[in-house]
């Protein structure tokens, strides 16, 4: 109620939209950061002509498109929001990807709400936008002065937010924003500036229009008491009708050149290469076969190797500098509009923009992120710079996968697939360089494995993936001069596991280890617990994890000191081989890690 005159003149004279083809380029985007006001959004929609008032009335229901906060399923929402402080970064993207990459000149509005403007993400968003001046970006705070359980942080203090944009290098605007007249100028001007977004900072009345709620706490989210009555108050059931004005231009968006035959990147058997790099040599390659890649740094670039990306396709890197939120963000808003954006920073900062990712899901995005630098192996630098808690964080997104490559030559056959993998797709990547396994002619699929090591007389599996699968080999060519066989597989895609390849080896042999670079929580090892409880397999698994907070040291030293070295895995495999044979059920393994 608050923010419904700022919808209406927006509706009636500045938005160019086609509700009956959202998918024409040309269209503006409204992006609802405060997500919690979606029946303002629906009433939008319904005025349109877009959904009926049958459908309206199905709000919040089982089964209806009308959800609680607006999400994709609707074919007029681009993003899913409703957690705060998330649809103004994404509408910055979205606008920078019409500055930069369609070339068109659709605008970004984005309603946004006084609360969220507490969020850090908000203040990311608004450095960005005014750095590169994206004049097509509009942003409306509703400041309607009240939150959740009370007052905002500013309360009515417009110039408290116009101070702050203008710091960024916004032009902000402060009005009334239940005067449409005021409204219609601020607009009017947002669309003459240029060089700058604009913010405009609007002064509203929650439940505006209805006595019993008007600026009084304790109403937020609850229905009206006498519906009837606020309705009379309001003015009485009406038919409005807004003919949205349609876009004005007809221009097809820009497209970069590409189309040629991809050319991955080769790496020769007996030398050694970090898995890191072979994803930024082959994003390069996939870069230059095709026009719609892009990438999207953390200021890392030298360190994840998208810095040779931006020497190659310098107009499709963004540089985001270290705002991981804006980040994850920027790629969001670009594969809003069909471009296929890579993110890439440390493995352990993406933690910091998990709730774009998540959120991202419920957008039905489809987002390629790459995490490197993660696990104890990355050495020196101390466990603040070593994700060990990614492949649990990211296989618990809905519909993720989840790659963990070991090789080169395998981590760049999956960057092109990532590409065109439905969803979230996070491949992590090793600091440190590692022997090429594979020759780099050899196949590599999602959801598939490698047996590295196999005999018919395996007594124990391996099961690794990155780092670990280095060191398994080393401790199954100890175990085979013991006159044990190990049987070790390339667990390269830890979500979809490859679950055939998992039960046949623990018929086989009837024991697995799992050894893994990451807490012992959620990793490869519960993955492979998982795949065997769903084929219905029962095989005594042992985990080998990171159990203690590492420190600084060689990667070696880390590794050794966390147990999941060849020396811990050779010894492992001994207990668990010598103590089925006796006939004993042990319960320590390895580094006296309780399993």
């Amino acid at each position: 109620m608050s923010g419904a005159d700022l919808m209406a003149v927006l509706m009636a004279k500045y938005l160019h939209y086609d509700f009956g083809a959202p998918e024409n380029p040309n269209n503006d985007h409204l992006i609802f950061s405060k997500g919690h006001a979606s029946p303002l959004l629906y009433a939008m929609y319904k005025a349109a002509g877009a959904i009926s008032d049958q459908e309206m009335l199905t709000f919040r229901r089982f089964g209806s498109r009308i959800e609680g906060h607006p999400t994709p399923v609707l074919p007029w929402v681009d993003v899913a929001t409703g957690s705060l402080g998330q649809g103004l970064p994404i509408a910055v993207g979205v606008a920078l990807t019409g500055k930069r990459l369609d070339r068109l000149p659709y605008r970004v509005w984005a309603l946004c709400g006084d609360s969220e403007m507490a969020e850090g993400s908000m203040w990311e968003a608004f450095e960005h936008a005014g750095f590169h001046g994206l004049d097509n970006l509009t942003a409306i705070i509703d400041v309607n002065r009240l939150g959740q359980t009370g007052p905002t942080m500013h309360e009515w203090d417009l110039d408290a937010y116009a101070r702050r944009a203008k710091a960024f290098g916004w032009h902000a605007i402060e009005i009334d924003g239940h005067d449409p007249a005021a409204i219609d100028r601020a607009y009017a001007k947002a669309v003459e500036t240029a060089g700058a977004p604009t913010l405009i900072v609007a002064r509203t009345v929650k439940g505006s229009g209805v006595d019993a709620v008007a600026n009084k706490e304790g109403f937020h989210g609850k229905p009206l008491a006498d519906p009837e009555a606020a309705i009379a108050e309001l003015g009485g059931v009406r038919d409005i009708h807004v003919d949205v004005a349609k876009p004005l231009s007809t221009k097809a968006p820009h497209r970069f050149a590409g189309g040629g035959a991809l050319a991955l990147p080769r790496y020769e058997l007996g030398t050694k290469e970090a898995t890191r790099k072979a994803f930024g040599d082959a994003l390069v390659a996939l870069g230059t076969a095709r026009g719609d890649v892009v990438a999207v740094d953390g200021e890392v670039g030298n360190s994840t190797y998208t810095e040779e990306f931006a020497k190659a396709h310098p107009e499709r890197f963004f540089q985001v500098y270290i705002a991981e939120q804006q980040m994850i963000a920027t790629a969001i808003g670009m594969q809003v509009r069909g471009w296929k954006p890579f993110a890439a920073t440390f493995a352990a900062f993406l933690s910091r923009a998990y709730d774009f990712v998540r959120m991202a899901a419920v957008s039905r995005a489809n987002l390629a992120i790459a995490g490197s630098h993660a696990g104890v192996s990355i050495g020196e630098d101390g466990p603040s710079q070593m994700a060990l808690e990614d492949l649990a964080s990211y296989r618990a997104v809905h519909g993720s996968t989840v790659l963990y490559p070991g090789d080169a030559n395998q981590a760049a056959a999956l960057v092109p697939q990532m590409a065109d993998r439905s969803g979230i797709v996070y491949m992590r990547t090793t600091r440190e360089k590692t022997p090429v396994l594979y020759p780099p002619d050899e196949a590599f699929h999602i959801g598939g494995s490698r047996v590295v090591r196999q005999t018919d007389a395996d007594a124990v599996t391996i099961v690794a993936a990155g780092i670990t699968l280095h060191e398994s080999v080393a401790a199954a060519e100890t175990l085979a001069a013991e006159g044990v066989s190990a049987r070790v597989i390339d667990a390269y895609t830890v979500k979809p596991i490859d679950v055939e390849t998992l039960r046949q080896a623990a018929e086989a042999t009837g024991r697995i280890i799992t050894v893994e670079d990451h807490w012992p929580e959620g990793g490869l090892g519960d993955a492979v617990l998982e795949a065997l409880a769903d084929a219905g397999v029962a095989s005594r698994v042992v985990k080998l994890a990171v159990r203690i907070m590492p420190g600084s040291g060689t990667p070696g030293e880390l590794l050794a000191a966390a147990g999941i070295d060849a020396t811990h895995i050779v010894t492992a495999a001994r207990q668990l081989v010598g103590d089925a044979a006796g006939g004993r059920s042990p319960v320590e393994v390895g580094a006296g890690r309780k399993e």
